[in-house]
């Protein structure tokens, strides 16, 4: 059932487009809270992606669009790290264009939608199919479209070398009168201007700052017990995955650096990058010899049982356990466990990566910060916060603060209000 949009009165239905819209990836947590601030404003929001856990009375599953369907993966290998691609691969790359079109168009039909908000579709290369199969249904149809574009191709090393130029210039992203382009950081809305002469609006990651996290249940109380914490070990929190750019190597060391009993405990799994560097983490802690747990097998985005029956925690049943997150990265696109570690209230030790450093450090926020190596300044720092109860909590405090005024769904909400409506504007549609 549609509702009045608070911006013209009207019934206006949006719809969001992804390879995947599930779990607790950046850009299905940002599109879930973009949802949200629709919604208060009198939307009703539908769903167009390859996964999905989104309400199946507002979803479209297009398996095409998932950028690990086997045939859309076939031709992402046959384009990147390559010069040239055979014709075959163009031939499959029309091929799942058109059938990902007529999904398309279906998905805007049977629910009237009335603005698309592609969710980095259009920005990150994995499918190339689907990134050209919306551009030519906004080009051909003039829908209204806010694209959220949160990491660029040409942030990645491994797109540089590829055979679908043509293809990323055309569409990833496309430079269309209809769509309205929406960057997270500064330095993305400098290098799309400069790329392709396209002028952006930053909206960073927000969270509800406004609503505070929720109390403890009765579920959620075990987690230390559960993941072998004494009452006198430090719980040291690495809520990310093993990727090399989390540079986990440096909250290995502030642990061995700080000679309190700790455990490094890291949330989430490799993934689809490959198990290497998780052998360097397991190495490197051995070496050092740093407590360090890698947990992902019971922590999921929904609580449940394991095949063994342990029991399954979210990210948010373990942050309120932590004594100190950890989130020394060498390139994020924003930050969400930054914001996290904030929103639940902990002391955070952060490495001065690019967007941290232009972005967020200059509204003030109060952290362990390093540059690039563990110093003495930062082990001192560390130590002081967990002996002073009454130093950190003016540090949690302070943080919570600049969050609420600067990342919250209050910004998000004044930052949208007049983009949609411009967006919107009484466009006519041939759908």
């Amino acid at each position: 059932m549609t509702t009045k949009c608070s911006f013209c009165g009207g019934r206006h239905n949006v719809g969001f487009i992804s390879t995947r819209l599930a779990g607790t990836d950046g850009v299905s947590l940002e599109t879930a809270k973009w949802a949200d601030v629709f919604e208060g404003e009198g939307f009703s929001s539908y769903y167009f992606a390859g996964e999905l856990d989104r309400p199946p009375e507002s979803s479209f599953m297009a398996e095409e669009a998932h950028f690990q369907h086997p045939d859309i993966r076939k031709i992402y290998k046959n384009c990147f790290n390559v010069t040239t691609r055979k014709r075959v691969t163009t031939k499959k790359i029309h091929e799942f264009k058109e059938i990902l079109k007529d999904k398309l168009y279906r998905f805007i039909r049977k629910f009237d939608i009335d603005l698309l908000v592609p969710e980095n579709a259009l920005t990150i290369p994995l499918n190339i199919p689907l990134g050209i199969a919306v551009t030519e249904v906004i080009s051909e149809t003039g829908i209204a479209t806010i694209a959220h574009h949160h990491d660029f191709f040409w942030e990645r090393k491994h797109f540089l070398r590829n055979a679908a130029w043509e293809y990323l210039n055309m569409a990833f992203p496309p430079h269309l009168p209809s769509i309205k382009h929406v960057v997270i950081n500064s330095s993305a809305d400098n290098q799309l201007s400069l790329r392709t002469g396209i002028s952006a609006h930053i909206i960073p990651n927000v969270m509800d700052f406004e609503t505070p996290a929720p109390p403890l249940d009765d579920y959620a109380t075990d987690v230390r017990r559960a993941l072998g914490i004494a009452y006198d070990e430090l719980f040291m929190l690495q809520p990310t995955r093993v990727v090399q750019r989390k540079g986990i190597e440096h909250a290995i060391e502030l642990a061995y650096r700080l000679k309190n009993k700790i455990k490094l405990i890291i949330s989430h799994a490799s993934g689809d990058e490959g198990y290497g560097y998780e052998q360097r983490v397991r190495e490197y802690s051995k070496m050092l010899g740093v407590n360090t747990l890698f947990v992902s097998d019971i922590i999921n985005e929904r609580r449940g049982t394991t095949e063994a029956g342990d029991k399954i925690y979210t990210l948010y049943d373990i942050y309120p356990h932590a004594d100190l997150v950890t989130y020394p990265s060498t390139f994020e696109g924003f930050g969400n466990a930054f914001l996290e570690a904030i929103y639940f209230r902990k002391p955070i030790v952060v490495n001065a990566y690019s967007i941290y450093d232009t972005d967020i450090k200059p509204k003030g926020f109060d952290v362990i910060e390093i540059d690039g190596y563990v110093n003495r300044r930062a082990v001192n720092l560390t130590k002081k916060i967990i002996s002073d109860p009454e130093r950190r909590q003016e540090m949690i405090e302070k943080n919570y603060e600049i969050a609420t005024n600067c990342y919250s769904y209050g910004v998000l909400r004044q930052k949208l209000k007049n983009l949609i409506f411009d967006t919107l504007a009484c466009r006519p549609r041939n759908v």
